[in-house]
Formats: structure tokens, C-alpha cells, sequence
């Protein structure tokens, strides 16, 4: 296996991880302040609009590299 392939297969691989991560740290945030369902869907727009911000990037790049 090629260093390219590697990143190919592991740079996706471990951002979703890290995605995944960090939304399970906004929930733990949210549950520790008990800050309810509003709160929780403030912290999870406010804090995970980067997260929507990289996931829109990467799905516009593929689209107009086609």
C-alpha cells in the first residue's frame, strides 16, 4: 500500500472519527449544564456549524471536480 492510498483511505476515515467525537462532547456539554433541548440544539448549531462547514467543502469539491 502506496503512501497516497493510505492517506486516501485514512484522511475520510479519521475526520469522521473526529466528527463523531465531537459531537459526543457537545452532547456531554450540554448534558452537564443541563441546558434542555433548546440549549442542546443551540450548542449543537453553534458548535458543529465548522463541522457542517468542512463536511460542505469536502461534498462541493467532489461536485465540481466532476
Amino acid at each position: 500500500m502506496s503512501e497516497e492510498q493510505f492517506a486516501n483511505l485514512a484522511v475520510p476515515l479519521l475526520c469522521t472519527g473526529l466528527i463523531l467525537y465531537m459531537f459526543f462532547i457537545i452532547y456531554k456539554l450540554a448534558k452537564e449544564s443541563k441546558a434542555g433541548k433548546k440549549g442542546f440544539l443551540v450548542l449543537l448549531f453553534v458548535l458543529g456549524f465548522g463541522m457542517f462547514g468542512f463536511i460542505a467543502k469536502t461534498i462541493l469539491t467532489e461536485i465540481l471536480q466532476k
